[in-house]
């Protein structure tokens, strides 16, 4: 711990993975915390998330390199009591239509190149890699990545944050809507819709899809790609399943209490949003995609939802990661990515050390928000 982190007073605006990680992270180098949330923990895009922990298919090297260095924070994690039922690593299994074999092969070669643990199998294959998959629902072939898993996100924060207390971090909970306060051109802290103000050497904007709403008063452009998206629970049901599974219709992973997490994209466009800012979905749809689920699972059991949230999913214009401190307004940092869950641990630890440093992280350069002024 140096003097200066000490004595350094953080703002962290944000309950989800990335600015709860953050604020643990900072806490433990001897930082001064306070996390502002709108309204509760995890109550945006971290409560409804797939979570799958990988670093699959094509994408830029950089990108690549963080994820698999996301996965490597949650293999430590998972080493330190392999008994969590919220942090698991089975696996990985894709597909794709029937007729799209040759994609699959290109995925698995391409992955095969770069050192990702690929492993190309035919649907008789898949029961000696891994356990509860119907064979039957994979047309052609598919892609086991053994060193993929899952978190849930929820309970990952609820775990974080016992910590968070335990190291004398502030929570202020339901704040409203929050905004960055600059004082001769650098960020002196943050102010709620309620009135609340709290001073602050540094702030980090960590609001999920809302992130480049937060900065644009600043003068900052982060182009938002975020779709709306949904995350369906299942009641319990007795299965085998260990493997995060994407499929063309469904995408499926195991989730505590014995219940699956399922999402997909095919039903956007059923999703309404309203003037309130809620969103609703067709009862139907949602038991529409838990019956694709079923289709995939061994004995293809009966899958009940039990729950289900919508809202925005956070991806920024350009697919890549937003990560760092703006350069308009010095001491703001920004984190704003698709891929929250991947990194969530990895990109908390180099912001919170970036944050109390001034010392760029060389992983995140290519991620700067500088990148679209």
């Amino acid at each position: 711990m140096s003097p200066a982190s000490a004595t350094k007073r953080v703002a962290v605006i944000g309950g989800g993975i990335l600015g709860v990680s953050t604020a643990v992270h900072l806490l433990r180098e001897g930082a001064s915390v306070i996390l502002l949330t709108e309204r509760g923990l995890a109550s945006e895009a971290s409560g409804r998330s797939l979570s799958w922990l990988n670093s699959a298919g094509e994408r830029s090297t950089p990108y690549h390199q963080l994820r698999v260095a996301g996965v490597d924070r949650y293999r430590t994690l998972f080493a330190a009591d392999p008994g969590r039922e919220w942090l698991q690593f089975g696996g990985g299994l894709m597909w794709n239509a029937a007729g799209q074999h040759e994609a699959t092969e290109a995925r698995h070669a391409y992955e095969k190149s770069i050192g990702y643990d690929s492993k190309l199998v035919a649907p008789s294959e898949i029961s000696s890699v891994t356990p509860g998959i119907d064979a039957g629902a994979v047309p052609e072939n598919a892609i086991f990545n053994p060193g993929e898993g899952w978190v849930s996100l929820p309970d990952l924060i609820d775990f974080l944050m016992e910590e968070f207390h335990a190291r004398g971090g502030e929570l202020v909970l339901n704040a409203g809507k929050a905004s960055v306060m600059v004082e001769d051109g650098r960020t002196s802290g943050v102010e709620t819709a309620s009135g609340g103000t709290y001073p602050a050497d540094a702030v980090l904007v960590a609001c999920g899809a809302a992130s480049p709403a937060v900065v644009e008063p600043l003068g900052v452009n982060i182009p938002n790609g975020s779709p709306v998206s949904m995350l369906v629970v299942t009641k319990q049901v007795q299965h085998d399943v260990a493997a995060v599974m994407n499929t063309p219709r469904a995408a499926v992973r195991p989730n505590p209490g014995g219940t699956f997490a399922l999402d997909h994209d095919w039903y956007e466009e059923q999703i309404t949003e309203h003037a309130d800012g809620s969103f609703s979905i067709p009862d139907e749809v949602v038991q529409e995609l838990a019956d694709e689920a079923s289709k995939l699972v061994a004995g293809n059991p009966e899958l009940k939802p039990a729950s289900w949230k919508m809202g925005y999913k956070p991806i920024p214009g350009d697919g890549e990661p937003v990560l760092g401190e703006l350069g308009q307004v010095p001491g703001c940092y920004v984190a704003f990515t698709h891929s929250g869950a991947t990194l969530g641990l990895i990109a908390g630890e180099l912001l919170a050390g970036e944050i109390l440093t001034g010392r760029k992280h060389p992983m995140l350069a290519t991620f700067r928000p500088g990148r679209f002024s």
